[in-house]
């Protein structure tokens, strides 16, 4: 039997699920990962965490993950200069889950999402899985959101939920102050609508946090990660700052007991190595940027990018540079946005290898 005769649901057949290949080469560089392992003091506080949770865990973990949200309020304080509290942040298991929790309650049979395509993928599959509709919106040639166009897709299909994605994945490109307060207020003059500003690559911008932009605007939700700046993806834990409001009515539809014990008390060793982990996200932004001037002195093009991955073509035959650089050793991402690669800012050794690969492999075709 094959999936599709199963008895799924209709907007779910015929579709692929999400993720990149897992391929064993030797610069794996494909899926925005951060690339420094841990300090080993933050492995050994986090042993010391999780043995100390070991020991109560025949009971439930605290289900408001209120410790954990103290700290997450205390970061994000201190990183944008906008206070936020304990009521206004809320955390999950990964961003995604994030995102889920706040389609299952915001979104839903008979409503509908919109988004600025090409952006992250996950967006729509999310919006299909709590069946919600997904809307694509424009984008201009360099990627940037077309704002007049967006305003009239707005308008003209009035969606419940509005996606920006700032830095943009998978293009890397950051959306402006202005044009999220223009996008808020134009999804708010048809209807009240929830504007998701997904900030999951922001600790790598060169732009400031769109978080300060909450204030007044209970319809605002801001999304973060700890999977990339932080060095956690293996953790798998997201957070968003809202509205208490906000913060209240995804928890109609949290699982209970969602976030573990073991979650918890790691998330909390590593918002104790902050000023550790984000002096490795500065390397990062040195090497990303670095990469782009080899890449544009090559005469590809290139995005400009506020993310810790970069989108380089343009290739008549996107697939053959794929694959010709992935021979010399060096997995990059093929999104599917035509003519276009993503390659996620490595180590320096990875990035001069990925550089090696993209010259060679240039030359070849």
């Amino acid at each position: 039997m094959r999936i599709d005769d199963l008895p799924i649901r209709d907007e779910l057949k015929g579709k692929s699920p999400y993720g990149a290949p897992q391929l064993d080469v030797p610069v794996l560089l494909n899926t925005n990962e951060n690339p420094y392992p841990l300090p080993d003091a933050l492995v050994a506080r986090i042993a010391e965490r999780v043995a100390e949770a070991a020991r109560t865990l025949n009971r439930y973990p605290d289900r408001d993950a209120v410790e954990l949200r103290e700290g997450l309020a205390g970061y994000l304080t201190r990183s944008t200069g906008y206070g936020v509290d304990l009521v206004n942040v809320w955390a999950a298991n990964g961003s995604n889950e994030i995102l889920q929790q706040l389609l299952q309650t915001f979104g839903g049979p008979g409503r509908t999402a919109l988004g600025f395509a090409p952006t992250y993928q996950m967006h729509e599959l999310i919006a299909r899985g709590t069946g919600t509709g997904w809307l694509q919106g424009p984008r201009n040639a360099d990627f940037t959101v077309d704002l007049d166009a967006a305003r009239a897709a707005i308008a003209e299909r009035r969606p419940d939920v509005l996606f920006i994605c700032s830095p943009n994945n998978p293009t890397g490109t950051a959306v402006p102050r202005e044009t999220v307060l223009a996008l808020y207020e134009a999804a708010q003059a048809v209807k009240p609508t929830l504007v998701i500003v997904d900030e999951a690559y922001i600790e790598f911008s060169h732009r400031p946090s769109l978080l300060p932009l909450i204030e007044g605007r209970p319809l605002l939700v801001v999304t973060r990660t700890m999977s990339k700046a932080f060095g956690a993806a293996g953790l798998r834990l997201g957070y968003l700052a809202a509205d208490p409001a906000v913060v209240d009515a995804v928890q109609l539809v949290r699982l209970p007991y969602h976030l573990s014990s073991v979650t918890q008390a790691t998330a909390l060793a590593a918002l104790e190595f902050t000023d550790t982990l984000l002096g490795y996200v500065e390397r990062l932004k040195d090497e990303r940027d670095r990469v782009v001037g080899e890449l544009r002195a090559m005469g590809l093009r290139v995005t400009d990018s506020d993310a810790n991955f970069i989108q380089f073509g343009c290739f008549e035959d996107t697939h053959a540079v794929w694959q010709a650089v992935l021979d010399r050793g060096v997995l990059v991402r093929d999104n599917g946005v035509p003519g276009w690669l993503r390659v996620t800012a490595g180590t320096p050794a990875e990035n001069d290898a990925f550089l090696d690969a993209v010259r060679a492999a240039t030359k070849e075709l």
